[in-house]
């Protein structure tokens, strides 16, 4: 055998001491190649934080203005005036917030699968076919000269912002895209993405499922399930709704009715889900310390990272301001040079969605149709063509019960619905000047609270574009080709509803006038009223407020919607005498009425309720469907008053067929808490209401990236209280998108919370920032603390 060629033994143990080096080498060369794609990968990422100190000269500015940041991050901008500040607020948002104003932009227009891909073309297929590109441009070129200039020197700030980063914003790294340039019309597309995220998305989905439940049901089947709760509501301006009519048997008999065919299962019922909507409280000065009025609000939106809104101070002078400057505190909308809400130092004002009814299906049968070829660009795949069928009302996007085309009319698709009117509130001196600028504002009509230093406090609406109907139901579609008869025209100024002279007023998206003003308004979905309730009960509990009180208000989680469910839990359980569900009976027995993170209990209440409601409303669900396919009941519709009612007086017309009487429906409800619930790890007792509601305020693009990756651009998953139906609205990733409560004159002792954080940069400073004290109810002063950097921009 062959057994080589011995070495000699000195060259052996020079090759064995030379391996360790080798060794050594090629571990120091990767650890070195380690390190230096680290270091890179550091620069990229560095290199799209924005500039927060030195000097900077940019081409548009009339002269010099200082950008400063305090600790949390908060902008302050001051300037020769409110043009020059709009150009910095514009280089802010464009080093800060660039690829959120991208998104808000693309997602109006229909564009974005041109920069994410094929997975958002149903999303810009659905909103393509309102055209609010065309839209905005046609509203940019009607705009005062004066509007149009604030929004071309905004432009110009943003622009100048994003090119002095060293790196795009580091998610276009991500996507391997580049930017492109902000234009003048993509302000007033910021504007349409509110208008279709508080409209909800321009379907009017709501009057569809009307139009469908009519052609199922008896007039008088359809009033009783989408009755308004007298029980719950709380308007401001008249009484509670009346009691509506339980249908009897001759109405309808879902016992003998449809013999043969199996009802729906209870999980054909969608849940209920927060929907946009907002708290607005406010107290005139006769019951504060000082004289002067408390406004409070928090907006109830979509919560993400970073958060929709970005905290600044405005500054230029004005004669017309205490002390010749004027003074902007609050929250700015990233996309828009305006204030959004805050306070001028002599007016605070406050918003939440009026949810009044704000479009209309028509009839379409023989109109003029212009077709309109829409290109959407795809990244990465071909372009996708859609025909929008356009008529003088408004696109046609679905078919009546009976075949006949429905354009939609909707103001979010009107020209005149977009301008920059709201900045006239910078100048308001008081609740009167507020209230005239109300109706000429270019937005989404919402409710708004204004609160001045003389502690004047009112309510009205604002938004320039409610229309005035004639000669049709507004909640059916209609024919409007008799002369006279659909969309006449836009309520003027002077029309508008107000409410003033008042101590304390209050809006929850509920129902908040009656009578002419309520016809004027319409329904579009208001909310059940508990919310609202719980709010004027908490204001009326109090006969003098300082901020702090305005705060406490806005953190009420009490579950008193949920109460009288509980009770009826309890008698539930008590008569079925089921073993099985002794553990539910004692762990809903002691009642502790709040959606706190370690309740067991109202969890358990919770998932009760909406299991009653999905088996009592299936059978009705499951006879539309057979008609209409794909119905489902639209959240914008509250059932509580007809299911309370039937669960109540038990109509055994109004039974689903499947349970032998409402006692069984019950039981059926309690047993599926067990069944959903109890089967888990730990079983009943183990689920608390934090379990459910765990925090979910993640980047846009989060969930592309690996874990470890994400964790470092989303905010923490942590447990948080509160719920639905009351002040304190909270889901995972649905809630509070500020809160604040401003008394004018006094922003010094006022405060602004604010989920998410300035920056979603995972290397500023301001990543987060200010989102612990948001999530532990901690009030964070409005104006800015000491000044931590320092930026000048020179023309």
């Amino acid at each position: 055998m062959n057994r080589g060629v011995a070495l000699p033994a000195s060259t052996a143990s020079r090759r064995r001491r030379r391996w360790p080096k080798v060794v050594g080498t090629l571990l120091v060369l990767v650890l070195l190649l380690v390190a230096g794609v680290a270091c890179y990968g550091w620069w990229q990422l560095s290199g799209s934080l924005p500039q927060l100190d030195g000097h900077r000269r940019v081409a548009g500015l009339g002269a010099s203005t200082t950008i400063t940041r305090d600790a949390l991050g908060t902008a302050t901008v001051e300037g020769a005036n409110r043009r020059d500040v709009a150009f910095a607020l514009g280089f802010v948002h464009g080093q800060e917030r660039y690829f959120q104003m991208d998104l808000q932009r693309r997602v109006a227009a229909g564009e974005l699968s041109e920069l994410v891909g094929a997975g958002a073309i149903d999303r810009d297929l659905d909103v393509r076919r309102h055209r609010l590109r065309s839209v905005a441009q046609a509203a940019l070129a009607q705009l005062p000269e004066d509007q149009r200039s604030m929004l071309d020197a905004y432009r110009d700030g943003v622009n100048a912002g994003l090119a002095a980063l060293r790196v795009p914003p580091f998610e276009y790294l991500l996507l391997r895209q580049k930017p492109t340039p902000w234009r003048s019309e993509d302000s007033l597309l910021s504007t349409a993405a509110m208008y279709l995220d508080l409209n909800a998305n321009g379907e009017n989905e709501r009057e569809m499922a009307l139009a469908q439940l009519q052609a199922t049901f008896p007039r008088v089947v359809v009033s009783f399930l989408t009755a308004p709760d007298g029980r719950w509501e709380s308007p401001m301006q008249g009484v509670a709704s009346p009691p509506a009519y339980m249908p009897e048997s001759t109405d309808l008999d879902l016992r003998h009715a449809d013999a043969g065919i199996t009802p729906a299962p209870a999980a054909s019922v969608s849940p209920e889900t927060g929907k946009p909507g907002s708290n607005s409280f406010a107290v005139s000065g006769k019951l504060t310390g000082t004289g002067a009025a408390i406004v409070a609000g928090d907006m109830h939106l979509g919560l993400r990272t970073p958060d929709i809104w970005f905290r600044a101070r405005l500054r230029y002078p004005d004669a017309s301001a205490p002390g010749g400057m004027r003074d902007l505190n609050g929250v700015t909308l990233p996309g828009t040079p305006a204030l959004v809400a805050g306070s001028n130092g002599q007016v605070a004002w406050a918003f939440t969605n009026s949810y009044g009814d704000w479009a209309d299906w028509v009839r379409v049968p023989n109109e003029k149709v212009t077709h309109y070829d829409e290109v959407i660009h795809v990244q990465g795949a071909a372009d996708r063509h859609l025909d929008v069928a356009q008529t003088r009302f408004g696109p046609i996007l679905v078919r009546d019960a009976d075949g006949a085309p429905l354009a939609l009319s909707w103001i979010g698709q009107l020209p005149r619905a977009y301008n920059m009117a709201l900045m006239k509130l910078e100048q308001a001196p008081n609740v009167d000047a507020a209230l005239a600028i109300a109706p000429l504002a270019g937005i989404p009509p919402q409710n708004a609270l204004f609160g001045d230093t003389r502690g004047h406090v009112a309510w009205t609406i604002v938004g320039n574009s409610i229309p005035v109907r004639s000669d049709y139901n507004a909640l059916l579609p209609s024919d409007w080709s008799a002369p006279g008869s659909g969309w006449t025209g836009f309520l003027a100024p002077g029309d508008y509803p107000r409410i003033t002279g008042r101590d304390r007023l209050w809006t929850a998206n509920n129902r908040v006038v009656a009578g002419r003003d309520l016809a004027v308004l319409g329904d579009g979905g208001h909310d059940v009223g508990a919310r609202a309730q719980q709010i004027a009960d908490d204001l009326e509990a109090r006969a003098s407020f300082a901020l702090g009180d305005m705060l406490s208000i806005q953190l009420d989680d009490r579950a008193v919607f949920l109460t009288r469910w509980q009770q009826l839990l309890q008698a539930t359980l008590k008569r079925s005498n089921d073993e099985g569900l002794s553990q539910l009976r004692v762990l809903t027995e002691r009642w502790s009425a709040r959606a706190d993170v370690g309740n067991v209990d109202y969890r358990l209440v919770r998932a009760f309720r909406d299991n009653v409601r999905a088996a009592v409303l299936a059978p009705f669900v499951e006879r539309v469907a057979r008609r209409f396919p794909g119905f489902a009941w639209p959240h914008d519709i509250s059932t509580e008053a007809a299911v309370w009612a039937m669960v109540q007086q038990q109509p055994p017309n109004l039974l689903d067929p499947r349970y032998a009487d409402w006692n069984d429906l019950l039981r059926a409800a309690a047993q599926k808490v067990v069944d959903d619930l109890g089967s888990q790890p730990g079983g009943l007792a183990a689920r608390t209401w934090g379990e459910a509601n765990t925090a979910a305020i993640v980047h846009p693009l989060s969930r592309a990236l690996p874990p470890f990756v994400a964790r470092l651009i989303d905010m923490p998953r942590e447990p948080l209280p509160g719920d639905r139906d009351m002040p304190r609205v909270q889901a995972p990733a649905f809630g509070a998108s500020e809160r604040f409560g401003i008394m004018p004159g006094h922003e010094g002792i006022s405060y602004l919370q604010m989920p998410g954080g300035q920056s979603d940069h995972p290397l500023s400073p301001f990543h987060g920032s200010g989102h612990r004290d948001w999530v532990e109810g901690r009030a964070t002063p409005l104006l800015p603390g000491q000044t931590a950097h320092t930026l000048e921009l020179d023309p």
